[in-house]
């Protein structure tokens, strides 16, 4: 799965660390959701989506295989 994250993070001028106290994870998994070793859970997704106001779509992208 690719995704966005860091992408939409430079936006808003936001560190893995302030996006990670947002929806309560460590820096850490931030960190590997954005490198694509570590897959989201749902509600995980959702939180992440919703601080910048994007659909889970716009952020997460299937690739071929997932």
């Amino acid at each position: 799965m690719k995704n966005k994250l860091k992408v939409e993070r430079a936006k808003l001028d936001m560190t893995q660390q302030h996006l990670a106290d947002a929806v309560g994870v460590s820096r850490q998994t931030i960190n590997s959701i954005e490198a694509g070793g570590y897959t989201p859970s749902t509600i995980l997704a959702l939180k992440i989506s919703g601080i910048f106001k994007l659909s889970v779509n716009e952020i997460f992208l299937l690739e071929e295989g997932d």
